[in-house]
């Protein structure tokens, strides 16, 4: 036959209980602080890398820019454009100025330009921008 032995139930006090209490009340406090915590770098983290994207498409629309320019398929002056699909919400400006120098037989170089192309967006009601400033020749 087996004998069971009867517990002993200790009383716990009113103020242990109370201390029960409030470590859990705190722990779930610093559960949150730290959920809280983790949401906001995943949202920093995700602004980053759209950032990240919309300065990588500024820089293909500036390169294709430029290409275009060193191939002659674009004309070589002042234009602002707004630019369609893909690159809805962007606007390219190209600003060309006539390059004043002498060569160092004193000649003017009449044939070269500075060419800025700066490209602007908004990205979280801000307006961000990339420009590139290179020489190109005159036709």
């Amino acid at each position: 036959m087996i004998r069971v032995l009867p517990t002993i139930r200790t009383p716990v006090s009113r103020t242990a209980r109370g201390f029960v209490l409030l470590e859990a009340l705190l722990a779930v406090a610093i559960f949150a602080i730290g959920v809280l915590s983790l949401g906001r770098c995943i949202s920093q983290g995700l602004g980053a890398e759209r950032f990240k994207m919309e300065d990588a498409r500024a820089r293909r629309v500036l390169q294709n820019r430029y290409e275009e320019i060193e191939g002659r398929s674009v004309s070589l002056k002042d234009a602002t454009v707004e630019l369609d699909a893909p690159n809805k919400g962007l606007t390219l400006k190209q600003k060309v100025q006539p390059l004043h120098k002498r060569d160092e037989k004193g000649r003017e170089l009449d044939k070269l330009a500075v060419v800025t192309l700066t490209v602007e967006w908004v990205s979280d009601a801000v307006t961000e921008s990339r420009s590139l400033t290179f020489y190109a020749t005159v036709p």
